[in-house]
């Protein structure tokens, strides 16, 4: 099994109110206060298959420039999606499966170079993006609980496509086991590492007490498995994947 980051953009910063703020309000936090930020999905390559999580933006986006006061700038453009999915070595036919964690367009954007892909996502988000085709599979988490997550469906040996609602209404995380490790790729339910630590919501969600309740069951899950935690808008998401490292809480 190897997991991959897909790069897209790196080298930028979020402020303290918008990666913390989304409980106690942005008043509450110092906005002079910031930290990195980037932009990258996964791949998971099982030895049998091509699996993505998530797909970024569609091709040519040009992220907002860098301003002062931005609460969120992602950085510079690395690559497209597909550029940078390329530059590992596959080919988009080579792709089966596809983990969509939510449908905002940094996630699922270039869901239409894969045509031929099963794209697994919540009936939430599914419905919001208007997806239908014999492809799209709307995930009923079929398999009961997993591990203190009460809703799963395992999609191959080792991976797990989770409930995990707040941050949108259908919001998923994906689990995967390899050699003792638990990789949990959670899409953006903290926009950095630091928020898990300091147990702060982000100021972007759609269900409050959800986001409240996966982020205390993520925060259980890690204490209680040794996690590389794979963030999607700080460089930490693919630095621990390099590092192997275990997120401690």
């Amino acid at each position: 099994m190897e997991i991959k980051a897909i790069r897209m953009f790196d080298g930028g910063f979020m402020t303290q109110p918008f990666a913390f703020g989304g409980e106690e309000g942005k008043d509450a936090f110092d906005e002079q206060i910031i930290y990195r930020s980037s932009l990258q999905n996964f791949l998971i390559d099982t030895g049998k298959e091509i699996i993505l999580v998530d797909t970024g933006f569609q091709n040519g986006y040009a992220a907002p420039t860098k301003k002062l006061g931005s609460p969120l700038y992602m950085g510079e453009k690395v690559a497209d999606y597909m550029e940078s999915f390329a530059a590992l070595g596959y080919r988009l036919e080579q792709v089966g499966k596809i983990l969509i964690t939510h449908k905002h367009p940094d996630h699922s954007g270039a869901l239409q170079y894969f045509p031929n892909a099963k794209v697994y996502i919540s009936p939430e988000d599914a419905d919001a993006l208007k997806l239908s085709g014999g492809n799209i599979v709307r995930v009923s988490y079929q398999d009961g609980a997993y591990k203190n997550f009460p809703a799963a469906e395992k999609i191959a040996d080792g991976i797990w496509f989770i409930e995990a609602k707040g941050h949108t209404f259908g919001n998923s995380i994906v689990v995967v086991e390899d050699e003792g490790l638990f990789y949990l790729m959670h899409g953006d339910v903290t926009y950095c590492d630091a928020a898990l630590k300091a147990n702060k919501l982000s100021i972007v969600f759609e269900d409050k007490e959800a986001a409240r309740e996966t982020l205390d069951r993520v925060r259980e899950f890690v204490r209680a498995n040794p996690t590389v935690y794979l963030s999607t808008h700080c460089p930490e998401g693919y630095e621990n994947l390099e590092m192997r490292r275990i997120m401690k809480l």
